[in-house]
């Protein structure tokens, strides 16, 4: 019977504080699952109700898993696949070869020389693209040939999306920062020198440049807040949000906000929102972090006196999630983009104007930060623009479920 041996396994495996959980618990349900589909081809005398049992047993166990996991046969066919298999690769999996469903060449050849038994255990990097680039770890383990068994393989799927995302975080980090803060630190390095030579008898100097000094210092800490931030959205986009947040609430603090500099520049904000507007499933404090960037540039960038449109309408269906979504869309009147700039808007560090975004105290990393947190929101970021008319920020976001 598979119940004891399976149970036997697992507090073999649960003894040994070498091995995980994880590992204890797939273990049992290899050999809980193998022999309870070798009882089920023996003789008829095998009792129908203990096979039901084992295979349920096996079932929940795999399903316990928090990874994806997948049982093969000797011919690569899927025997059984735990829920979170079926939500990664899709359900329905049973019966087919495991080779049309995991497609890339390093995955077959990994599943390949495992399930022949020409090595024990085989190891890869996978990326799944779609919706949002998601990072595994392929580990596809043997099992002893045995007629009692029909699996041959074991294939486990580990998410490392955040492990590589923060490497490579980690390298674009040391090389934007230095370049970013070379600027900013060689200005007060120079101002610092003549404060303590040419102008340790001037006042007026002194003061002028100690003013220089503090916008640069000021700069500076923007900087390393925005790069923190983008940093922090980065590492978890994969994972996407799921408490519902008022968006007409959020919006009209977003409006508030900058009402003073509106002023200052004689514009003015025009809002064109549904009475029934729907709650979308996020971040209160990143989607507000969206808006503010994009309404704050409208402003800062608009022609004095001249009006930012913000418009809110439903959308039927959303492609990216295959719901109804809603549309927000940020109009200015400015000079308007260059289309060969549009493509880049969302680059780390792009400019179209390097002197100018960095007087009004930009630190080219908005719009990447924009763009991560709609990514993570599983929605879309879409800009045009006509020179001399003005530009459009849409974005677009899935409601909210109930």
């Amino acid at each position: 019977m598979a119940l004891v041996p399976g149970f036997m396994v697992l507090a073999a495996f649960a003894a040994d504080k070498t091995v995980s959980v994880t590992e204890a618990l797939l273990s049992a349900g290899v050999i809980a699952l193998g022999a309870g589909w070798a009882g089920f081809k023996q003789s008829r005398a095998f009792p129908e109700t203990v096979t039901k049992v084992d295979t349920t047993l096996a079932s929940v166990i795999l399903d316990a898993l928090p990874d994806p996991v997948v049982l093969l046969d000797g011919r690569r066919r899927v025997l059984a696949a735990n829920r979170a298999a079926d939500e990664l690769l899709g359900a329905g999996m049973q019966g087919r070869d495991i080779s049309l469903i995991l497609r890339q060449p390093e995955a077959q050849e990994a599943l390949k020389k495992t399930v022949s038994g020409e090595l024990p255990r085989a190891d890869t990097d996978l990326v799944f693209e779609t919706p949002v680039r998601r990072a595994y770890q392929l580990q596809v383990m043997g099992v002893a040939r045995s007629e009692a068994l029909s699996v041959r393989a074991v294939a486990a799927l580990h998410e490392v999306t955040a492990l590589k995302n923060t490497e490579t975080m980690r390298a674009d980090f040391v090389a934007n920062v230095s370049h970013e803060l070379r600027s900013p630190l060689s200005a007060l390095s120079g101002f610092i020198e003549t404060l303590q030579t040419s102008a340790q008898d001037d006042p007026e100097a002194q003061e002028r440049f100690l003013g220089i000094m503090s916008g640069e210092a000021a700069r500076m800490a923007r900087l390393i807040d925005d790069l923190l931030s983008l940093s922090q959205i980065e590492v978890n986009e994969h994972i996407r949000p799921t408490l519902p947040v008022a968006l007409g609430d959020l919006l009209h603090e977003v409006v508030d906000s900058v009402q003073v500099h509106v002023d200052q520049k004689g514009m003015s904000i025009v809002t064109d929102f549904p009475a029934d507007m729907p709650d979308v499933p996020g971040n209160k404090d990143q989607l507000r972090e969206v808006f503010q960037n994009l309404v704050d540039n409208a402003v800062k960038y608009g022609t004095p006196k001249s009006t930012v449109t913000i418009k809110v309408k439903a959308v039927e269906t959303l492609v990216e999630v295959g719901t109804p979504g809603i549309e927000i869309t940020v109009s200015d009147q400015s000079d308007g983009i260059a289309p060969e700039h549009l493509p880049r808007l969302t680059e780390r560090f792009y400019r179209i104007d390097k002197g100018r975004s960095r007087l009004m105290g930009g630190t080219g990393l908005g719009l990447a930060i924009v763009k991560h947190i709609v990514n993570r929101h599983r929605g879309r970021l879409i800009v045009t623009s006509v020179m001399g008319q003005g530009s459009q920020f849409r974005v677009l976001l899935p409601c909210f479920d109930k």
